[in-house]
């Protein structure tokens, strides 16, 4: 059934401009327009229930006589209304997009109760909150929160939902207001949303009436930022499609082992044991066969004028194969190899070690006046250079001709 609200003459403006503070399932409502800015794109009403992003909720949408409201804005003494095209009427018929205002209303209030839950639980503070549009997440004061600790607190918010306590709004002096779960820094008049016998804080957002309508409540993953945890949750709606969502993956992943469900897991962790076993093989492999091209380029090289079999040797780019295939024509007695990747652009230079070349002190000789960087050992090192004309001279100076 929808909630149509409508204004009367012994309403006061402080009751009524913000029409959510007193009722959160408003669908629709009248106005006036009191003033328009923008060409008319970002209206003032004397009332709304358009909820603007705050809090970490985000904002209320709906239309305005039938234009589309696509953003709501906390101006503190009046709430703007940002629509698609101008409104030039001075009464409006306003619409609350239901389906978005309710998902807000079941994921705020369980953030309240979870908060509540995992204080009462293990004295843990919320730092913070943030709604999402597909999840939410809470950040908690605390360096550390085990599996464990994750499931009772889940287990026990869902226990409170079951149990359908009443979701109350009260307002009260600042400096009278008691047992809030968290101490407000705001002066005057208190908006206090109270879960029976579990919570009492401090809030301007919207709420369900019951904790029953918050629906199932799904916590996610841990992340730790800045010091404190992140913990993801999912209420209502978005609980059920996440667990619907992550059942049909797992039943997926079953019919593709041919294994019940509760099995996947353990055959995940098996099959990417056998992956990595087979990768470190296939690794194993690729090197040697590289070697033995390298030892063949080496038979296939002619001996040069100064008695040493010089390769200049062209690629793409320089990967553990090439690396390894440069090893394999060192690995003869008496040879050189320069590997030249325009790609970068780097070289890569390998002396045996009876060739009567330091490869790493050559290298760095020629590169680093060219402007390029890197070094290595006796054996085999890689540079960098800064330009294909600087590793073109690089080439030259190395006496491997271009």
């Amino acid at each position: 059934m929808k909630t149509v609200y409508k204004a009367t003459l012994s309403e006061s403006p402080s009751n009524s401009q913000r029409l959510y503070y007193h009722d959160a399932y408003i669908r629709e409502f009248d106005a006036q327009v009191v003033d328009v800015a923008d060409d008319g794109r970002r209206v003032y009403l004397d009332r709304s229930a358009f909820y603007p992003t705050s809090g970490g909720q985000p904002f209320d949408v709906g239309y305005l006589n039938g234009v589309p409201v696509i953003d709501v804005v906390d101006e503190e003494e009046r709430v703007a209304h940002i629509l698609t095209s101008p409104l030039e009427v001075q009464a409006v018929h306003a619409q609350i997009d239901w389906a978005r205002r309710f998902d807000h209303m079941q994921q705020h209030t369980g953030q309240h109760l979870l908060s509540a839950v995992l204080h009462s639980l293990f004295n843990v503070a919320t730092v913070s909150f943030h709604l999402g549009t597909t999840e939410s997440t809470i950040d908690l004061a605390t360096p550390t929160l085990s599996y464990e600790q994750l499931v009772a607190a889940e287990t026990r918010a869902n226990e409170i939902v079951f149990e359908n306590r009443p979701v109350s709004i009260s307002f009260e002096e600042a400096n009278q207001a008691q047992d809030l779960r968290k101490a407000s820094e705001r002066a005057g008049t208190l908006r206090i949303i109270t879960i029976a016998d579990l919570d009492r804080s401090a809030c301007g957002g919207t709420h369900v009436r019951s904790t029953g309508e918050i629906g199932p409540i799904l916590l996610g993953k841990l992340d730790k930022v800045r010091g404190n945890m992140r913990l993801e949750f999912l209420c209502g709606h978005r609980a059920i499609r996440r667990a619907r969502s992550d059942y049909d993956s797992l039943q997926a992943a079953a019919k593709h082992f041919s294994a019940p469900a509760e099995d996947v897991p353990a055959l995940v962790r098996s099959t990417l044991a056998k992956l990595a076993d087979s990768e470190k093989s296939r690794k194993k492999f690729a090197t040697e066969v590289a070697v033995n091209r390298g030892k063949a380029r080496y038979q296939q090289t002619p001996i040069s004028a100064d008695d040493l079999r010089r390769l200049l040797w062209r690629v793409d780019a320089i990967d553990d194969e090439v690396r390894s295939e440069a090893q394999g024509f060192i690995s003869g007695e008496k040879a050189a190899v320069l590997v030249v990747a325009e790609s970068g652009p780097s070289i890569l230079l390998g002396a045996s070690p009876d060739a009567g070349l330091h490869a790493g002190n050559r290298i760095s000789e020629v590169i680093k006046p060219l402007g390029g960087r890197g070094g290595g050992n006796a054996t085999i090192a890689q540079a960098t250079a800064p330009s294909i004309d600087a590793l073109n001279a690089a080439v030259q100076k190395l006496g491997f001709g271009v």
